[in-house]
């Protein structure tokens, strides 16, 4: 059986988490490959809003087991709560949760360098969550790092002290405070006693037991395709490999195995946090999107930037992903607009292009819209693609000819009822 990857096309939140919720029961194993809990993957239904962090979106699914792979970075103290929300709502975690013994630990004093070295930055800061992800990742590739496994040793809190005193260090160089580091390291000790009850495993062996006793594999990413560490808007990215491929090295899992990938981008486009946006409206149009798309973040509750589709981001992701599969949501924000802008090309240095080039973030882009009609209706009870209103269906037939890629599935609202798929 081979693995299928569900990933986000544009800088995220583009509902990553309810098409997997939408699309588990067609699946035995639900695998997060990257990402920490800078991540909120938001799910709706039976009339309760759920957020989850690191725990795959699958969990909700009761034949469905959620794997969180080598490739995740755990905090231990968001994982606890995360779990103790899901005990509270009945659901059988231990059951149906794997925690890969190679994720790297998130550490108090990982937060602590998070937030120092953004306040050193000043007005060229990331927009970091201050989750204190990248420098946990920096610890990783710095072959520093510890790790979900380390917890079963006898020397883990040796082995703590030691990184520990590394970064008390580093932040005393920083000229940055550690008042807080007793109370969160109460809290982290506490969470490490309860992560050592899960199911820790060697995941890269686990997932490939699955596919050779052909069980359905869907990989789930975090973030988006554009904040890539490697692919997306340098330097104002992640700390780790969003696409595809990051779906092998997060998991354990050969290119070969991938078949579908499912990759979901919004009917308009939106970011948090700071780094380039070639199709922003600081406008009243860009609030209304906001307002009317409840645009703030699901993990950090931060207002996000709104603006119009962008054709040459989105063509550059599917690219780099290999998209088979395309996945429209929210296309409802859209309903009150008499029209609708899609950015078709990029004016850079008086050359019109429409490719993201090396360099969006010093170099000022200049977008080129193509004007579309609205459909102003509303779409939320929609259930069948032949309600589709006429300027919905040609908008969607337009992309696709433009993007060469179907778009498999429709969501018009949060509900996981609200959604309508296309074609198998």
């Amino acid at each position: 059986m081979s693995v299928d990857v569900l990933l986000g096309l544009q800088w995220g939140d583009e509902g990553k988490g309810k098409i997997v919720d939408v699309l588990a029961p067609e699946y035995d194993v639900v695998a997060r490959f990257q990402g920490g809990p800078n991540a909120g993957h938001t799910l709706e239904f039976e009339g309760i809003k759920h957020v989850l962090h690191t725990i795959p979106s699958g969990i909700f699914r009761a034949d469905s087991i959620n794997v969180v792979g080598n490739g995740v970075v755990i905090d231990p103290v968001t994982l606890r709560k995360e779990i103790e929300a899901l005990l509270g709502m009945n659901v059988p975690v231990s059951k149906r949760l794997f925690i890969s013994r190679k994720a790297n630990l998130i550490l108090p004093t990982h937060r602590l360098l998070d937030a120092a070295s953004e306040a050193l930055k000043g007005v060229d800061k990331i927009g970091s969550t201050l989750r204190g992800i990248g420098p946990t990742y920096m610890d990783k590739t710095g072959r520093n790092g510890l790790r979900v496994g380390d917890i079963e040793s006898d020397a883990f809190t040796s082995r703590y002290e030691k990184l520990k005193l590394k970064h008390l260090e580093l932040l005393r160089s920083m000229n940055y405070g550690t008042e807080a580091l007793e109370a969160l390291e109460k809290d982290f000790f506490t969470a490490i006693d309860y992560l050592r009850q899960l199911n820790l495993v060697d995941s890269e062996h686990l997932m490939n037991k699955f596919i050779q006793s052909k069980r359905s594999v869907l990989a789930e990413g975090a973030q988006g395709s554009l904040l890539d560490i490697d692919f997306g808007s340098y330097p104002f990215v992640t700390s780790s490999n969003t696409i595809t491929a990051g779906a092998c090295t997060g998991l354990g899992v050969a290119p070969r195995h991938i078949n579908k990938v499912y990759g979901i981008f919004k009917a308009y486009c939106t970011r948090v946090g700071s780094g380039p946006f070639p199709t922003e409206l600081n406008d009243a149009t860009g609030e209304a999107i906001r307002k009317s798309g409840n645009e703030f973040g699901a993990t950090t509750g931060r207002p996000r930037r709104c603006g119009w589709l962008d054709l040459p981001a989105l063509r550059y992701a599917i690219m780099i992903n290999g998209v088979t599969d395309l996945t429209m949501t929210k296309p409802d924000v859209l309903s009150d607009f008499d029209d609708i802008y899609v950015c078709t090309h990029y004016e850079i240095n008086g050359e019109r292009i429409d490719y993201m080039p090396y360099d969006i973030v010093h170099t000022p882009v200049t977008p080129v819209y193509k004007k579309l009609p609205g459909w102003k209706c509303d779409l939320t009870g929609i259930e069948r693609e032949d309600q589709f209103p006429l300027p919905l269906a040609g908008y969607i037939a337009w992309l696709e000819e433009q993007l060469q890629v179907p778009v498999s599935i429709v969501s018009v609202g949060p509900n996981r009822k609200q959604t309508i798929i296309r074609k198998k």
